[in-house]
């Protein structure tokens, strides 16, 4: 294991403080457990569902004049 510094706000640190007390495990166990359960929800950090990461298609054609301007509109389907 590595030891690493991280900065909360003091009532972040209280409540997180407080919940581990409770839980009974120290606040370095509850804090990577957080970290662990948050990376295996976000899998691959949400990339795969975001068009721009998801590398499943190619744009045929010429590409639109705007797109540079409008490119939440193309990729997302909103402005």
């Amino acid at each position: 294991m590595e030891r690493t510094t991280i900065m909360l706000p003091h009532d972040l640190k209280l409540q997180v403080a407080q919940h581990a007390r409770r839980k009974g495990i120290s606040m370095g166990e509850l804090i990577r457990d957080a970290i662990t359960a948050a990376l295996s929800q976000a899998g691959d950090n949400g990339k795969s569902d975001d068009p721009l990461f998801s590398d499943n298609e190619v744009f045929q054609g010429p590409a639109p004049a705007d797109i540079a301007a409008n490119h939440d509109e193309y990729l997302y389907g909103k402005r």
